[in-house]
């Protein structure tokens, strides 16, 4: 990967640079859900991960052996039985939170098998899709691309939510960005924000 793949990544997924900075370098990764592979190559370029991914689109697993990732067919709502406790330092789950139907289970299991989780989703609370639903439909954007009728999104949910889920389930979050395109979003993340990252661990 050449550096100038390396920053057309990082435009086109700014969630990618947010959680490699969380990343120390050499540290082993499970990617869930892990598409073509493309973070866990930005994860290997920037930060020479141990890595390992899970996906089971038939395509997308052609792509990870092409992109030199190794990739394990596996669905994930049939859990992470797989993987012993501890196996890893950090499991990711990169834009597919909204996509799983037994997110409590799924986090768990992220934090039985890797030290600390990290999750990026798009942020349903951002002001432009609460915009479209004013105006009566469904938010089509390029962190929410699809069409009400063809989403493979299940559970769309903001900010807030992600933080009260975390808090009732004994999740501890240890660091959050919230971004708009490339920039960080500050004041009135939940508001302004179109992507939210956050890292976390069991709670203490």
């Amino acid at each position: 990967m050449t550096q100038n793949d390396i920053a057309r990544l990082a435009a086109e997924r700014p969630d990618f640079a947010a959680i490699a900075a969380w990343i120390p370098k050499g540290a082993s990764v499970l990617d869930l859900g892990c598409g073509d592979g493309s973070l866990l190559r930005y994860l290997n370029e920037t930060r020479a991960v141990r890595g390992y991914g899970v996906e089971i689109n038939d395509l997308d697993i052609v792509s990870c052996i092409a992109n030199g990732v190794n990739v394990i067919q596996n669905d994930l709502e049939s859990g992470l039985s797989d993987f012993e406790d501890g196996s890893f330092d950090f499991v990711i789950l990169s834009q597919t939170l909204q996509a799983t139907r037994h997110t409590e289970a799924l986090i768990r299991e992220m934090l039985r098998v890797g030290r600390e989780g990290i999750v990026s989703f798009p942020n349903f609370g951002y002001w432009k899709n609460r915009l479209n639903v004013l105006r009566g439909n469904m938010p089509i954007s390029s962190e929410l691309p699809y069409q009400w009728f063809d989403t493979p999104n299940v559970h769309l949910c903001t900010l807030h939510d992600f933080e009260t889920f975390c808090r009732d389930h004994q999740v501890t979050v240890l660091e959050r960005r919230v971004m708009s395109g490339e920039r960080e979003v500050v004041l009135l993340p939940n508001l302004l924000g179109s992507t939210a990252a956050y890292r976390f661990q069991r709670g203490l």
